[in-house]
């Protein structure tokens, strides 16, 4: 078994995350999921979050391997902060959690459909949903019959 500093990809090091061209340690993500993961250069797929019984979508978030661990075991879901660069629990602050239903990977592994019981409002704006501005569509296609 890898020494607990062994090199891995795909997880943070530490709440602080990775310096580029730091080696990151292992992530406790079971690995045949993690071998599905396609990241960004960052070590990071995106999450797209729903409301588990509407379909709603609420907010996108970015998790790593070990984010996506702790979402997986916990039921509750846990984020990467490219910011802060530091995990986040939602609702850990807010206290506007997310209880996970499930969790489903994409057909190419580079995004998750994180489906949640949303308690309070998801963004960090106080709005219920990440996405309340609407932009102008103005062009108008026809969707032709049988397509």
């Amino acid at each position: 078994m890898p020494a607990p500093d062994a090199p891995a990809t795909g997880a943070h090091p530490s709440p602080t995350g990775p310096t580029p061209g730091e080696a990151a340690h292992p992530s406790r993500l079971d690995p045949a999921v993690a071998a599905r993961l396609k990241r960004d250069s960052d070590g990071l797929v995106a999450a797209v979050v729903r409301q588990y019984d509407t379909g709603e979508v609420l907010m996108v978030g970015w998790m790593d391997d070990e984010a996506l661990h702790r979402t997986l075991t916990t039921g509750r879901a846990t984020y990467w902060s490219r910011s802060r660069r530091e995990y986040w629990v939602k609702g850990d602050t807010s206290g506007h959690h997310q209880y996970v239903h499930s969790v489903a990977l994409d057909c190419d592994g580079d995004a998750l459909l994180v489906s949640v019981d949303q308690v309070g409002v998801a963004c960090h704006t106080g709005e219920r949903t990440c996405f309340h501005t609407d932009l102008p569509v103005t062009g108008n296609p026809q969707r032709e019959a049988g397509s």
